[in-house]
């Protein structure tokens, strides 16, 4: 067991939380309450899923539900971190165009399971790359329209349609979505060990198992985040998701 679970971990815990929250405030950085939110539902939420998880994998409706309940809460956070109008809904096309080809290819080929402890996790860290690329890409695309907006204009004078004009601009900035997934995996080993890998070794794996899984879980979430981010950036050049008004 990598963390013993007792109240000098709850101590500890604490302490980090108050001090992310302490330098974000001194620094004016402007999130020392999101901060301090964040820790706070994680703490609620993982310990909910942790009482819940145990029967719920055992239960295929309620494996579905959950699963369901994964995809909606990604869809509804990507989608209120790019815009407050009513098109954030349509975050639900890029995080579904990226997780679910590869879940169903790993389903297909057997290579995960469809068993409750195999497939929430799995599913869990491809809907969470996508989420990441949609709300980046999303975010990045609809910034760099609204500082390049002269230049989208002198597009549309030279001729350019809606969109081809949209993608000139905004096609640089959402690409750079896709860098986080692309040090973590360029520099995996090297720098960091991530969660998979020391997760398999803590669970009584080899290192070549452990890495076998972390390289998997690496390549599937390049897959992942280029097809979101792909398809939000179409999404934004075609309008469909912007931060104008919603009409009425």
């Amino acid at each position: 067991m990598l963390l013993p679970v007792n109240p000098t971990l709850g101590i500890v815990l604490a302490v980090l939380l108050v001090a992310a929250v302490a330098v974000a405030a001194l620094a004016r950085l402007g999130h020392a309450r999101a901060i301090a939110l964040a820790g706070v539902r994680a703490a609620a939420q993982l310990a909910a899923v942790s009482s819940l998880i145990g029967w719920v994998v055992h239960a295929l409706p309620w494996l579905l539900s959950f699963l369901v309940l994964m995809f909606a809460v990604a869809v509804r956070t990507a989608g209120r971190r790019i815009t407050a109008n009513r098109t954030w809904w349509w975050a639900a096309v890029p995080i579904a165009a990226g997780a679910l080809p590869v879940v169903g290819v790993l389903l297909l080929t057997g290579l995960v399971p469809p068993r409750g402890l195999s497939l929430i996790p799995v599913v869990g860290i491809l809907i969470g790359g996508a989420l990441t690329a949609t709300v980046l890409g999303g975010r990045r695309a609809l910034d760099e329209l609204e500082l390049r907006r002269g230049e989208f204009e002198a597009g549309l004078a030279l001729g350019l349609l809606d969109r081809e004009a949209r993608m000139e601009v905004a096609r640089p900035a959402a690409s750079d979505a896709l860098l986080p997934g692309l040090d973590q995996t360029r520099t995996v080993g090297l720098v960091t060990l991530p969660g998979a890998f020391v997760g398999m070794l803590l669970g009584g794996a080899s290192p070549v198992q452990a890495g076998a899984v972390q390289l998997f879980v690496l390549v599937a979430l390049l897959a992942v985040q280029a097809t979101a981010c792909a398809v939000v950036l179409e999404l934004v050049a075609r309008g469909r998701i912007h931060r104008a008004p919603a009409a009425g």
